[in-house]
């Protein structure tokens, strides 16, 4: 999202200083300026004495925009939610939506939260003004669903691998994204003498537990 505004002061640097606090820039270095007009000094007792005027914008983080789209889709949507940001692992931005009437968000097996977590990511590293910005990671979570999901999907995995190592046969789970395909993977790995397998085109891989060879 592009901010603009117009600051004057005694001085362009001053100016440009209050900008930067006007937009919420870290720093001078990530704003852009065009001197509107420049400062004169004025006569005896400063009459006539001109202030520098800036014209001055800023792009916020893709973060923010992240948190514009949630928050002007759950308006759009008439739903009433408690909607925060926090810093998750590696760089990444994390959103979470709480409230009663947010768990519509989720879908079945979280499908519709990862086609909105698509949309947040899309929201966060849209080009501005043709500029692309710092890539920015976005994970959205809905009533802490992410992680019960995750544990659901942990025992699902100990259970497939006890089952094959029960009745020796190979067991196919059913199509997940990548994300939950990731944690059945890690799970299986914690297991010993079974192993995992993805097959299937990208929209409809599954996973397949089976024994490893002695």
């Amino acid at each position: 999202m592009k901010k603009e505004v117009i600051t004057t002061a005694k001085t362009i640097e001053e100016a440009v200083a209050l900008a930067v606090r006007e937009l919420g820039a870290p720093d001078a270095e990530k704003i852009e300026y065009t001197v509107l007009e420049e400062p004169k000094k004025g006569g005896l007792f400063g009459i006539g004495a001109v202030n520098a005027k800036i014209s001055a914008s800023y792009i916020t983080g893709g973060e923010q925009n992240a948190l514009d789209f949630i928050n002007a889709l759950l308006s759009d949507m008439g739903i009433t939610a408690d909607v925060a940001m926090t810093d998750g692992e590696n760089g990444e931005k994390r959103i979470t939506v709480t409230g009663e009437s947010a768990a519509v968000l989720i879908g079945h097996h979280g499908d519709t939260l990862d086609s909105l977590q698509y949309l947040a990511n899309l929201a966060a590293n849209k080009r501005v003004d043709g500029k692309k910005g710092e890539h920015v990671k976005i994970t959205v979570d809905v009533e802490g669903y992410r992680a019960k999901r995750e544990e659901t999907l942990r025992a699902l995995a100990r259970r497939m691998a006890a089952k094959v190592q029960k009745y020796k046969k190979s067991v196919m789970l059913e199509p997940m994204n990548p994300y939950e395909r990731r944690i059945i993977h890690s799970e299986i790995q914690n297991i010993e003498g079974v192993s995992t397998n993805s097959i299937g085109s990208e929209n409809n891989r599954k996973i397949v537990v089976f024994l490893e060879e002695n």
